[in-house]
């Protein structure tokens, strides 16, 4: 009989990843766990057109739905996924809390392993209306409560599932060694004007939390350097009335989403300054990114961004900081902090260490059948118990 186990990756766009961190994350996973264990990753039909689509890629075997993966969705897309993964599977590793709602019936009917990454406090994102934002908050507790490990992106993310829920979640960020320092080519150069002269460089989603339209308004009225911005514009009245706003701005070059590697990693890779904005979420893929590639970071002042660059990048915390900090940035400091991000991001982001992390989890779940708590288990009896057993004292552990 072979030893192999089974996982199911569940909650990703698909692979190959073009898409973003959870999509990139799969992929390192299928290299790295599929010497050891068979893997089938769960896509999104939507994403895929059916020339696209391969059966197997990189010994991984491929599932396709007919649904999203993002957005509403996402909820029947993670628990179609879920179902179909427990007629094979040892272990769902579930990336998003969409599907959490079934965790429960998992649980209670089978013997399957669960691993959830719960991506951030998703519940907290503007983007999501209020019914969205309650569904969010109540996956997230279900996702935590019947999962057999759970994991945090971020230390403060790690943080608030201890003092939430109890649970002593385990911290896996993201690599960033997929990019490459690349040298801007002649036809690039050609291309873009931008190229001759220092720039600051941005991408992301085009969100509220996000800071797209604090960070243009803060370029538009500053000359230090222009920015350069990639993103999903045409996705939302918020991206839409962004663009129409500052596309003709001198200071400000505003560019679609580019999908292609090498060309991105030839713009980003080249910049004078990474402004990352994002205030809600964990460790952010793009970020990691832009320290992997030693370039000084601007950040908004959150816990997750700080906590990410080790308190050593340069933060804002609204408009006026944001100007103020761009007045007042000169190249030594720029380059000294460039060279502490890559420090920081070749130490703790390469997804070696990544992958190594998550095969020790498999490893975990396959092995026990109770979650491990912040508090330990004496802490759990009750208190006649521990007194007649001369053990009240455990009833006042404090966590650290």
């Amino acid at each position: 009989m072979s030893s192999r186990k089974k996982i199911a990756i569940i909650g990703t766009v698909g692979v190959p990843a073009n898409y973003g961190g959870f999509e990139t994350l799969a992929e390192h996973l299928i290299q790295d766990l599929g010497q050891d264990h068979d893997i089938t990753v769960y896509c999104s039909g939507k994403k895929y057109s059916k020339d696209e689509r391969l059966a197997t890629y990189k010994g991984a075997k491929l599932i396709y739905l007919p649904l999203d993966a993002n957005g509403i969705q996402s909820i029947p897309y993670d628990t179609l996924s879920i179902i179909h993964a427990l007629f094979y599977s040892d272990v769902l590793l579930i990336l998003g809390v969409a599907g959490a709602w079934i965790l429960p019936l998992v649980r209670w009917f089978t013997h399957k392993k669960i691993i959830i990454s719960i991506d951030g406090i998703e519940w907290k994102r503007d983007k999501w209306n209020l019914l969205a934002k309650w569904y969010l908050f109540w996956a997230e507790g279900l996702a935590v409560k019947y999962s057999h490990i759970d994991i945090s992106d971020n230390e403060a993310i790690q943080d608030y599932t201890a003092a939430r829920y109890g649970s002593l979640s385990r911290i896996i960020e993201y690599g960033a060694d997929h990019t490459i320092k690349t040298p801007m080519s002649i036809e690039t150069k050609e291309k873009y004007s931008f190229s001759q002269n220092p720039y600051a460089f941005k991408v992301c989603r085009i969100e509220p939390e996000n800071n797209v339209h604090l960070i243009l308004e803060a370029f538009s009225t500053t000359d230090t350097m222009p920015l350069v911005i990639i993103g999903n514009w045409d996705k939302s009245q918020y991206g839409i009335s962004l663009k129409k706003k500052y596309l003709d701005h001198p200071n400000i070059h505003i560019l679609d989403p580019i999908y292609d590697q090498q060309k991105l990693d030839e713009i980003r890779s080249n910049a004078a300054l990474y402004v990352h904005g994002h205030s809600a979420g964990g460790t952010n893929p793009s970020l990691v990114e832009a320290m992997y590639l030693g370039l000084p970071i601007l950040s908004f002042g959150v816990s997750y961004n700080k906590v990410t660059t080790e308190h050593k990048a340069i933060y804002f915390d609204d408009l006026e900081s944001l100007i103020n900090q761009l007045n007042e940035i000169y190249t030594a400091k720029l380059e000294r902090i460039g060279i502490i991000m890559k420090e920081i991001a070749y130490r703790r982001y390469t997804w070696s260490k990544i992958a190594s992390k998550y095969k020790l989890l498999v490893a975990e779940a396959l092995l026990i059948d109770d979650k491990p708590a912040v508090l330990p288990k004496v802490s759990q009896l009750a208190y006649k118990e521990l007194l007649a057993k001369g053990l009240s004292h455990y009833k006042t552990l404090n966590t650290f």
